[in-house]
């Protein structure tokens, strides 16, 4: 599994890179991203490294210089516009699985053994899935371990691919209860 997150622009981004590496892929949403974002991405960065990965356009090299101008220690990962071309249309989704793994590469990620410290056990007996107030406990839970909002399986992946320690989790729970 590779240890930084990678970011991509969009959802088609985050398929076809998934089925390229292992590896935790987050989206902008295109240039929609906001403040939230780029503090989610920064505590990212600080734990597990970020490499960013975005359309070889005016757009994407934008929101690249963007991100890069605001949180440290970024790696990039380039797609030639040649090779994430189909038809008009350029985008990291039209490049085949072996030239984003080559790009991923490129960049000299960090390679480490996938640990599952958390299942859906831990998220349904802590509130966090199933129940009433699971989503507002989740957004609390995200802010507190600063990995951002997301839904129950999300949520269960970035405890376990963010390198949140049981100690950690424990202790936002306990917050959570107060």
């Amino acid at each position: 599994m590779i240890k930084e997150v990678i970011i991509v622009e969009g959802k088609d981004d985050i398929a076809s890179v998934k089925a390229a590496v292992d590896a935790e892929v987050i989206s902008t949403h295109g240039y929609a991203y906001g403040k939230e974002f780029i503090k989610l991405i920064s505590e990212i960065s600080k734990s597990r490294g970020i490499i960013i990965l975005t359309d070889p356009d005016f757009v994407g090299e934008r929101i690249r210089r963007d991100i890069a101008s605001q949180v440290k220690n970024c790696k990039h990962a380039f797609l030639p516009k040649d090779k994430a071309l189909k038809g008009d249309d350029v985008g990291v989704e039209n490049a085949t699985a072996k030239d984003i793994k080559e790009a991923i590469y490129a960049a000299k990620p960090i390679i480490t053994e996938r640990i599952d410290n958390f299942t859906m056990k831990d998220m349904i007996r802590n509130g966090l899935s199933g129940g009433k107030t699971s989503k507002s406990r989740r957004e609390k839970l995200g802010k507190l371990l600063k990995i951002g909002n997301a839904n129950a399986s999300q949520m269960l992946k970035r405890l376990n691919s963010f390198g949140i320690t049981r100690e950690e989790f424990e202790e936002a729970v306990k917050e959570l209860d107060k």
